[in-house]
């Protein structure tokens, strides 16, 4: 027997999830070009010279001028900054995007391939960690703020919400380290683990997690409420309960997955901006990832990593994008049957 019409293989199911997400990846094309010759621009107009900076004082003074002058050369050689400036910007392209090279560190006087990894891994397990949970956290509380609009309960939510977006994260870093360090002495103060092995490592991520969990709460709790409440007004819902569906199917089935549109977008722009925040968070508690590692290199005139910090930060932010056009793809039924191009 053939196939029933109206029905569709796989293959025409998925094209129009790979059409949609294909146009979209070759639009941020020329977006990640821009964003590298600004990174690249901004980062060539600080002051100081990188060379002079890696000079090692001890091993300098006792060499003569000419000495000194050659050795100079040699790092500038070494360094590529015998090149002029839109040479090194086409060979910083082909190294970072065609042979995995970032350049050399003169903080940590190695390759930044060599470094970035294991920052990079310890803000995501920080960051992905406290996204999870705020989000988990603000999809219940918003929702039932929604359906109890006016109320007791939705007030108090609003109060709490106001107060969280006014608090600045190193303001309640500062509050939790207070607490739960000075007086409890319940966690560690900064690090990532116990060089004695006594404290266990997942102390160390307790207010790190805790300070980024409760500064994106607020907002993602307002906005999940304003979504909710903008689409309980609908005739759809109206109907729904006409229909003598329970609330429960009403709010969570009906109602949520429609609410859950905008709130997809506001997910896709958080990615970047948990990053960026983490930095006052990583300082603070002196924990080692991108936000301290980027912090670290600003300090010493590090180019070579401050590029690739801000090249990853730039890359967040076009993932994000990424997740949104996915999110879109799985909760608007237009996009899954490929009507919105």
């Amino acid at each position: 027997m053939g196939h029933k019409s109206g029905s569709k293989t796989f293959f025409e199911i998925i094209t129009p999830y790979i059409t949609y997400l294909a146009k979209r990846l070759i639009s941020l094309i020329p977006v990640l070009f821009i964003i590298t010759i600004v990174i690249y621009t901004l980062i060539n107009l600080m002051p100081g010279d990188p060379i002079m900076a890696m000079l090692d004082p001890e091993k300098t003074t006792a060499m003569t001028i000419e000495e000194r002058n050659q050795y100079v050369e040699t790092m500038r050689a070494f360094m590529g900054y015998d090149k002029g400036i839109v040479a090194r910007y086409f060979i910083w392209l082909r190294d970072t995007f065609f042979e995995g090279e970032f350049g050399y560190s003169i903080r940590f006087n190695k390759p930044v391939n060599l470094i970035i990894g294991d920052y990079i891994a310890r803000s995501f397990k920080v960051n992905i960690i406290g996204f999870i949970l705020a989000f988990l956290i603000s999809i219940p509380i918003g929702i039932t703020a929604a359906v109890k609009k006016n109320k007791l309960y939705d007030k108090f939510i609003t109060v709490v919400t106001i107060v969280g977006i006014s608090i600045p994260s190193f303001f309640l870093a500062l509050l939790l380290i207070l607490l739960f360090v000075v007086y409890l002495r319940l966690f560690p103060f900064s690090g990532m683990s116990d060089p004695k092995g006594v404290i266990p490592d997942w102390k160390y991520l307790v207010l790190p997690v805790t300070v980024i969990v409760l500064t994106s709460l607020a907002s993602l709790v307002r906005y999940v409420r304003a979504a909710m409440i903008e689409v309980l007004k609908a005739d759809y819902i109206r109907t729904a309960r006409a229909k003598g569906l329970t609330e429960k199917i009403v709010i969570y089935r009906h109602a949520f997955q429609n609410a859950l549109i905008p709130v997809v977008t506001l997910i896709g722009m958080y990615i970047p901006l948990l990053f960026g925040g983490s930095i006052v968070v990583e300082k603070i508690f002196a924990y080692p990832g991108m936000g301290y590692l980027l912090n670290e290199a600003y300090g010493y005139k590090d180019r070579a990593i401050l590029q690739t910090a801000l090249l990853f930060f730039g890359m967040l932010t076009l993932l994000g994008n990424i997740f949104i056009d996915i999110g879109y793809m799985v909760v608007d039924p237009r996009i899954r049957e490929g009507k919105v191009k």
